[in-house]
């Protein structure tokens, strides 16, 4: 933080329009430049809060960090880091978290209207009437063999959505 005296102020010349908004949250931002109030040099259209930029910057981290408008990372990373805003050496948070996890794993269990398996819906052997077999067209739903009364020699098998 900063003394009001000593506070960093941006030098780059922007218009700032009537009713304008912080292109993060969305909500009115102050009718000009401030300390609380930041605008992007490079396309000087982009304005938001303070905290709004710096929640963005900590989620983003060094290597994503860029204004949301225009995209630019040199001038626009240059003049953050000048008006106080922390970004940490970091990757994004959207790569450290395991959202996409799920997308790694295959389908594994029998969706069938009545499963017959003695083992349940989770079990599956490799061949045989309990083998899992996915459906050829999606792979998001599977049927052992004999819950959709399907033959050993069948190797294709479509869901009912497809």
């Amino acid at each position: 933080s900063f003394c009001w005296e000593h506070r960093p102020e941006q030098a780059v010349e922007a218009a700032l329009e009537e009713n304008t908004t912080c292109l993060i949250c969305l909500d009115l931002v102050e009718d000009r430049k401030s300390y609380g109030t930041l605008v992007c040099p490079v396309c000087k259209r982009a304005w938001f809060h303070r905290g709004c930029i710096q929640g963005q910057a900590v989620h983003a981290g060094i290597s994503c960090f860029q204004c949301p408008l225009c995209r630019d990372k040199e001038l626009f990373l240059s003049e953050m880091l000048t008006m106080g805003i922390r970004i940490p050496f970091s990757l994004p948070s959207w790569e450290n978290s395991h959202a996409y996890a799920a997308l790694s794993e295959r389908h594994s269990r029998c969706d069938a209207s009545e499963c017959l398996c003695p083992g349940g819906r989770e079990q599956a052997e490799e061949e045989g009437p309990w083998q899992l077999l996915l459906c050829c067209s999606c792979a998001a739903e599977g049927t052992h063999r004999r819950c959709s009364y399907l033959r050993n020699s069948t190797s294709r098998w479509e869901c009912d959505s497809c």
